[in-house]
């Protein structure tokens, strides 16, 4: 049977302090002891160690390289004790969020790293993917928060109003329709449009809302967010109609934002699981989104 290796912590400690202030009677004014006692507790750990820990040198104590490495180990006991003694560490929150792409890229990005200098002790872990799969994350508590523009009522999650907003149409400030107040459908024929692809709700309605006003741009392109739609419309391609929120508030120098007539509407939603209770980390981060989210003429509080 091994014999068991006993340890003492004011062995320990009277090395560290003579390692560190290089005489007994320094080491002994740092630990609040006697000389005696500090070179009693070291004879002792040179006794039970075998190993001799410090060589005169004059009228210093010099440490030998066995007494160097064992003071470098007893680095992480000294470490852990000062942790015991110190304040306690606040515990790292973490805020599983998700969100499709229109919301997650420059909005949600911008905002995450303000509420992170804010709050440096949470850390957030986003993932970018479609609407659905976001419904579908948060019912299986996959996430602890969710943004999204789509309607999807699923028992398992709930949906929280969060901005409301009417259709805009973005174009170069040098298009002639960028001279109007609002634009109508009527003034979109023969214009060249980028719109939104078929797999967005709003695509159907916005073809409606052109034919029965017998309205007929030429579709030049389609993309699959607003922020690429808008920057199609900034490389020249043409005009598009799109939920301004939250493009609108990233707008360039060259793009003007006005509204559509038409019964379009957007609504976003946070999304949260319905059976358990919303962690306090993503609480905190809708307060953030709400107090820092930008007002624009086209949005307005859910």
């Amino acid at each position: 049977m091994t014999e068991r290796t006993w340890h003492s912590l004011p062995e320990y400690e009277a090395l560290r302090a003579l390692m560190e202030s290089g005489t007994t009677s320094k080491a002994a004014v740092r630990l609040g002891l006697s000389q005696s006692a500090v070179s009693r507790s070291i004879s002792s750990l040179e006794a039970r160690l075998g190993l001799l820990l410090f060589e005169r040198d004059g009228g210093r104590l010099r440490p030998t390289s066995e007494a160097t490495q064992l003071n470098k180990r007893l680095d992480p006991l000294f470490e852990a004790l000062d942790r015991i003694d110190g304040p306690p560490e606040r515990a790292q929150e973490t805020l599983r969020l998700v969100a499709p792409p229109t919301y997650a890229h420059r909005y949600l990005v911008h905002h995450i790293a303000t509420f992170l200098k804010a709050n440096p002790h949470f850390y957030v872990s986003l993932e970018v993917t479609s609407s659905e799969e976001i419904i579908r994350g948060i019912e299986e508590e996959r996430f602890d928060l969710g943004l999204t523009g789509v309607e999807l009522s699923r028992e398992g999650v709930t949906l929280t109003p969060f901005r409301a907003s009417t259709a805009a149409c973005a174009m170069l400030k040098s298009h002639p329709l960028a001279q109007l107040e609002t634009i109508c459908p009527e003034d979109l024929h023969g214009e060249r449009l980028v719109a939104l692809t078929h797999r967005h709700a709003r695509r159907g309605q916005l073809d409606k809302v052109l034919t029965n006003a017998k309205s007929k741009p030429k579709l030049v392109a389609e993309a699959s967010t607003s922020f690429a739609a808008v920057d199609l419309v900034r490389e020249g391609l043409g005009i598009t109609v799109i939920n301004p929120f939250p493009v609108a508030q990233y707008r360039s120098e060259d793009i003007r934002f006005l509204p559509f007539a038409s019964q379009i509407t957007y609504r976003s939603y946070f999304v949260t699981p319905k059976q358990c209770l919303t962690p306090a980390i993503a609480r905190a981060f809708i307060r953030h989104l709400k107090l820092h989210t930008l007002k624009t003429p086209f949005i307005s509080k859910a």
